[in-house]
């Protein structure tokens, strides 16, 4: 089954080309089946790209997904058309007074992790965000800095600085073999990890129904599920392209800032060399597995959703 998305927004034609199944609204009302609801709080600047990535990911499942897009009420975003965000997008506190229930949300990273978290001039928002997702979302996931304030405001844990950007492809290892989320994982996996903060694993295995199911011993604790919640929260990024690494990169060279060549990313570390995806089965093996998590134990009736 496909993802459905309206025809005009620019992730149809991106994952019509790579062969992602993907449906408009009129075709998807056709079918007699109740597709799953999964909606993406996008906090990226750059939302197209966010959105594609995301897609690309939803969409390979063989279930038929309505995939929406959700932004939050006040911020205004400086990197996206504002025609783009009108058309595609809702602001949360209209989606809030609607009742609307969800059976996934995905709610992503931002670039503001130098800034404390009630520092951020969305944090009271977004704290209703992380409330409301457990009265009207079946399962949330947290991505990067946003998986670091849902844990943060749930469960107080702290994200701490690095004295140096984690910044490359980084191995990890499977913690928890039998868990439905890692169906399929190898015994470690690569993942993209771009970041200047972490979470630190013993204040996470402090916390009584944590449990850590990916980690590094370069990056630390990955992905953390939260079962009292019905949340995922994952701190490094299995939804990059390819060349996403690349492109931060070229920018923060092109800027003069200090970086480092990614770790483990570019062919013997040479940044001449187009850069090899070595992370792209086990997101699909991740994505797929939360949604039909999700598949297999939603209600029917969405009402009953958060009851």
């Amino acid at each position: 089954m496909p993802i459905k998305i309206p025809a005009d927004l620019p992730a149809y034609d991106v994952l019509t080309r790579e062969g992602v199944m993907v449906v408009d609204p009129d075709q998807a009302a056709r079918q007699d089946i109740r597709p799953l609801r999964i909606g993406l709080l996008n906090l990226m600047p750059k939302k197209i790209q966010t959105e594609n990535q995301f897609a690309r990911l939803i969409g390979a499942t063989p279930l038929q997904i309505d995939f929406d897009l959700i932004r939050m009420s006040e911020h205004q975003t400086k990197n996206t058309a504002a025609e783009h965000m009108e058309s595609f997008y809702r602001p949360f506190e209209e989606v809030a007074a609607s009742g609307d229930k969800y059976d996934g949300l995905i709610i992503t990273g931002a670039p503001i992790e130098h800034l404390d978290f009630d520092a951020v001039t969305y944090w009271a928002e977004l704290a209703r965000v992380f409330d409301w997702t457990q009265t009207h979302v079946h399962s949330t996931f947290g991505v990067c800095w946003g998986g670091m304030a849902m844990i943060n405001h749930f469960h107080g844990v702290q994200k701490h600085m690095l004295p140096a950007k984690a910044f490359g492809c980084f191995r990890h290892r499977n913690m928890v073999p039998a868990s439905p989320y890692l169906r399929g994982f190898s015994d470690d996996c690569v993942i993209p990890v771009s970041r200047w903060t972490e979470m630190k694993r013993a204040e996470i295995e402090a916390v009584e129904g944590l449990m850590i199911l990916l980690d590094s011993d370069d990056v630390g604790p990955c992905l953390v599920e939260d079962t009292a919640r019905r949340a995922l929260y994952i701190f490094n990024h299995f939804e990059y392209d390819s060349d996403t690494l690349k492109q931060e990169y070229d920018r923060d060279i092109a800027n003069g800032t200090p970086i480092n060549v990614p770790c483990n990313y570019y062919p013997g570390d040479d940044p001449s060399r187009p850069p090899q995806n070595r992370w792209r089965s086990h997101a699909h093996l991740l994505y797929g597995n939360w949604v039909n998590q999700i598949y297999q134990t939603t209600p029917f009736d969405m009402n009953a959703i958060g009851c």
